[in-house]
C-alpha cells in the first residue's frame, strides 16, 4: 500500500517537482516548490479527516496534494493532465494499487481552474486546499515597482487561513490584505474563478465556502 512518506522522500518525485518550480521561475509565476506542495498536501488531509473520512482517504488526498504540480516539469498549459499521467506512472512503479492510482490521478487531472470538478471527496479537497494557499511568501519577484496583478495580490495577503467550523458546515479561507499593496476588489476579481471553484469543491463535501477579507464577508 502507497504511503505519503514513500511518496514525499522518492527522489524521482522530488526531481519532478523540483525541475517543475524551475520552469515556473524562469516564467514569472509564483513560488510552486516544496512549501507549496507540502502545504496543500497537509491541508487537503487536514480537510478529509475534519469531516471525518477514513485515514486512508486523506492519505490519498496527501499524496494527490504533493504530487499535483508535477506536470509543470512539462509545460504550465495543461499540467493537470500531464501531471495526471506521470503519477500513474510513477505510482504504477511504486507498486500502488490501481484503486488509490486511479483516486489519485483523478484529483490531479482534475484540480486546476480550466478543467476542475470535484469529481469525489479526494479532488475536492486538493482544489481547496490548492486554491487557497495564497501568501505573501509565494511572490519570488523582490521589486514591487514590476509586479505583475498575481504578484501583488499574493503579496498583498498578510495572513491567510482555511478553517472548518466545529459543526462541519461550512469552510472559511479568512485573509488579511495590505490595501495598499492590492484593493479587495482586485483581489476578488484576480480570483473569482479560483473562488467559484472552491465553493463548487465544498458543495462536493456537503460544506458552504466562505471567503472573509478584512473582516468583510465577499462569499
Amino acid at each position: 500500500m502507497i504511503t505519503f512518506a514513500q511518496v514525499r522522500e522518492s527522489e524521482e518525485i522530488r526531481t519532478y517537482i523540483e525541475k517543475a518550480d524551475e520552469s515556473l521561475i524562469a516564467m514569472g509565476y509564483t513560488e510552486h516548490s516544496y512549501a507549496h506542495v507540502t502545504k496543500v498536501a497537509a491541508t487537503a488531509r487536514y480537510i478529509l479527516l475534519t469531516l471525518g473520512y477514513s485515514e486512508r482517504e486523506a492519505e490519498l488526498a496527501q499524496i494527490a496534494g504533493f504530487l499535483h504540480d508535477i506536470g509543470n516539469v512539462v509545460n504550465r498549459v495543461d499540467h493537470a493532465q500531464s501531471g495526471a499521467v506521470m503519477a500513474f506512472r510513477i505510482l504504477d512503479h511504486m507498486d500502488a494499487s490501481p484503486k488509490d492510482i486511479a483516486t489519485i490521478i483523478t484529483a490531479i487531472g482534475n484540480h486546476d481552474e480550466g478543467t476542475a470538478y470535484a469529481v469525489n471527496p479526494v479532488c475536492a479537497a486538493l482544489i481547496l486546499a490548492d486554491k487557497s494557499d495564497v501568501r505573501r511568501s509565494r511572490v519570488r519577484n523582490s521589486d514591487i515597482a514590476t509586479f505583475d496583478i498575481h504578484d501583488r495580490v499574493n503579496y498583498s495577503v498578510v495572513e491567510s487561513r482555511l478553517h472548518i467550523n466545529e459543526a462541519c458546515t461550512e469552510i472559511e479561507l479568512r485573509l488579511k490584505i495590505d490595501t495598499q499593496v492590492c484593493s479587495v476588489m482586485n483581489y476578488f476579481e484576480i480570483f473569482l474563478n479560483r473562488m467559484v471553484l472552491c465553493r463548487k469543491a465544498a458543495q462536493r463535501l456537503q460544506l458552504k465556502f466562505k471567503l472573509v477579507i478584512n473582516e468583510q464577508q465577499l462569499l
